[in-house]
């Protein structure tokens, strides 16, 4: 019979397996802008200007389509839990097409609007010429960066974080030769850049092409385009659609604040959310593994298995978080000074460090607690919740900017919205409705 420590104990080992390559994965994602950083900076400060809004534009489009990694992941892991691994590559294959689709109509649609769009993120007279380079060569590999994500969640629902931790650290090494060569060597300037992160994501998704067709091929799963699974696959991404633009405008609204209070404001609220995101992206590792071992148990419909592992997830995130949080708080007094000599900016950063600190354990519950809801397939009341908790934000926020609160009022407006995330998700996990067993929901 097992015991529950050891029951607890094969949970942990299970968490960590496909935790922390999903964590390697996610801090390599963003080296690949880091690096094109480095060596555009060579250019001069117009193209990397340039750069950070191309930059932007194209990060809020990718992200807003994360759902096709996240619903992929959990459908995936549901047919592999209900034991049919020629039906759980097949649903894989139609969230790639999906890809395919929405990427191509991103490129038709981002084509003649890039002018547009690089005005609305107020690049400059100067800045703006090499920001719709950039963004123009870019649009041919959002197709490829689209089919990365819903690969990523093939693998991910197939139990697998190590091939994507793989193709990561792959495609950053490649896209930083190829920045250097077309670049340094050949002297294409910021083109040159764009179009060696386009051949990279290319690459990549070459590479989790042929992982999955020979999958496909292994267990005779079809690879033609299903209408009927591309509509599925659709439905399911809506709700995460929804949840995913709501967060987004969080993050715009809390960066405009910020901006508007002063350089020295939006100078310490940058340090301070990049501190803050980079905690996220351990935490968002757990989550991860929430998505595909709660839709394996789920698509097993193994309800007591399911609850089991969610509460061991979330002491998981608990456990991280307060660890994250007396982390901060140790190097709270010296950690100003490694980003600036600015004595107002260190000011503001160490009262900011100290709420960031104290909402890591808050973050920790509802960065799991939506993964799990993720893996559940219960997108639409996440699309629900998350929309509230901005709603709850967004007033909180502007009422704090005009009492002149500061920054610190800014950081208590984020730590009501991650308040309210966390009832609204924990009262969700509490209950039973949210645990839909079986294959499909």
């Amino acid at each position: 019979m097992t015991t529950p420590r050891r029951l607890a104990t094969a949970h942990d080992r299970e968490i960590l397996r496909l935790a922390v390559p999903a964590f390697g994965a996610l801090v390599a994602e963003p080296l690949f802008l880091l690096s094109d950083s480095a060596i555009v900076g060579h250019l001069g400060t117009a193209p990397l200007g340039g750069l950070g809004v191309a930059g932007q534009a194209l990060s809020t489009l990718v992200y807003l389509c994360v759902f096709l990694a996240y619903g992929t992941t959990a459908g995936v892991a549901r047919q592999i839990g209900a034991g049919d691994l020629r039906a759980a590559i097949r649903q894989g294959i139609d969230g790639m097409w999906l890809a395919l689709a929405i990427g191509a109509v991103l490129v038709a649609a981002g084509w003649p609007l890039v002018p547009g769009i690089v005005d609305a993120f107020g690049a400059s007279p100067a800045v703006a010429p090499y920001a719709e380079t950039y963004l123009r060569v870019s649009l041919f590999g959002i197709p490829s960066m689209l089919v990365v994500l819903a690969g990523t969640g093939v693998l991910r629902g197939l139990q697998d974080t190590r091939t994507p931790l793989a193709v990561s650290l792959g495609g950053f090494s490649a896209n930083l030769l190829l920045n250097a060569v077309f670049v340094l060597a050949l002297g294409w300037g910021i083109a040159g850049s764009a179009w060696g992160t386009v051949l990279a994501q290319t690459g990549s998704a070459a590479v989790y092409a042929v992982v999955v067709l020979r999958a496909a091929r292994r267990h005779g799963a079809p690879v033609r385009p299903d209408v009927a699974g591309l509509r599925a696959s659709a439905t399911a991404g809506f709700g995460l659609l929804v949840r995913t633009a709501a967060l987004r405008i969080v993050l715009i609204v809390g960066t405009s604040i910020a901006a508007r209070m002063g350089d020295p404001e939006i100078a310490a609220y940058q340090v301070g959310f990049q501190v803050w995101t980079l905690l996220a992206f351990a935490l968002d590792a757990i989550a991860i593994a929430g998505q595909a071992i709660t839709g394996r148990y789920l698509g097993a419909s193994d309800v007591s298995g399911t609850r089991a592992v969610t509460r061991r997830m979330v002491g998981w995130g608990i456990g991280c978080g307060v660890a994250f949080g007396l982390i901060i708080l140790v190097v709270r007094p010296w950690l100003p000074a490694l980003f600036t000599s600015d004595g107002d900016v260190r000011r503001l950063l160490f009262a900011s460090l100290l709420l960031v600190a104290v909402l890591q354990p808050v973050a920790g519950v509802v960065f799991v607690l939506d993964g799990i809801l993720i893996g559940a397939g219960d997108g639409p009341y996440l699309a629900v919740t998350t929309l509230i908790a901005t709603v709850v934000f967004l007033p909180a926020a502007i009422v704090l900017y005009r009492a002149d609160a500061g920054l610190t009022g800014l950081w208590v407006a984020i730590g009501l919205w991650m308040l309210t995330r966390m009832f609204t998700l924990g009262l969700r996990a509490r209950g039973d409705r949210w645990m839909v067993t079986g294959a499909g929901r």
